[in-house]
């Protein structure tokens, strides 16, 4: 289930792409099918040997193209081991939301996405968050939970605040809002209450075979109760040595 929509933020075959906080690896994976050369971070060293797996059984059966790569790496969002300008790609997938010094993070996303290149970045949308928040305490104060909810105008400024340009946005998830707002109300660990075994039958089978009728009701209640809210954004060129000198030459005429 992929939050990023690549039709939206198309990959091309070489491209260098950080998944950073990759968790399970599910944009990772995709990223690696589509011919990328694919970083998955995360510090969490079970996720990482998990991911690590995959990425071996899926080189195995042929699903990445030739040429593609992919490696899964522990490491530290605002640490990241990488020099400047070394990806063409990063994607951050509700990560941002765990976080205290979010403008760090961000901050080392830019230094390591190269000029020209592109980042997305998804979190929990503010409405369908505040709603499991109001009903859960257990959902959100746990080590390592949500901290915070960004509103899309809050993270739209953090975003252009590292030097980014948004260029398009849009939510995602709807169906899992119903989900999420019936754990919160029955118990975040109790999976045994008859509508969240019954709603999470729902989603396994929406999953599983994508059926036409839940695919158009998502799309049409994305806008309305989408989970997350889904950024995309260019890190700019900068101007040359010479356009620079040239500018400040027109000015001082």
């Amino acid at each position: 289930m992929l939050t990023v929509d690549f039709t939206r933020f198309p990959l091309a075959p070489g491209d260098r792409v950080l998944d950073l906080g990759c968790g399970a690896g599910r944009h990772a994976f995709e990223a690696y099918r589509r011919g990328a050369r694919v970083v998955a971070l995360d510090q969490n060293a079970e996720e990482i040997r998990e991911v690590t797996k995959w990425f071996a059984a899926m080189a195995e059966a042929g699903e990445a193209p030739a040429g593609a790569s992919a490696v899964a790496m522990e490491g530290d969002a605002l640490n990241l081991p990488f020099p400047d300008e070394s990806f063409d790609v990063v994607i951050i997938s509700e990560v941002m939301e765990h976080i205290p010094d979010d403008k760090g993070v961000l901050a080392e996303m830019v230094r390591v996405l190269r000029p020209g290149g592109r980042i997305a970045v998804t979190v929990p949308r503010h409405g369908p968050e505040k709603v499991c928040w109001a009903l859960s305490d257990a959902y959100h104060e746990v080590e390592g939970g949500h901290i915070r909810i960004y509103k899309a105008d809050e993270l739209l400024a953090r975003i252009r605040e590292a030097g980014l340009r948004p260029y398009g946005t849009h939510h995602a998830h709807a169906l899992h809002s119903p989900y999420w707002w019936l754990k919160c109300a029955f118990g975040v660990d109790n999976d045994k209450a008859l509508p969240v075994r019954a709603y999470h039958k729902l989603l396994v089978w929406d999953i599983m075979k994508k059926p036409l009728a839940t695919r158009l009701a998502e799309q049409a209640l994305n806008p309305v109760i989408g989970k997350s809210f889904v950024a995309y954004a260019t890190k700019p060129h900068l101007p040359s040595p010479a356009a620079s000198e040239a500018g400040a030459a027109d000015a001082e005429r």
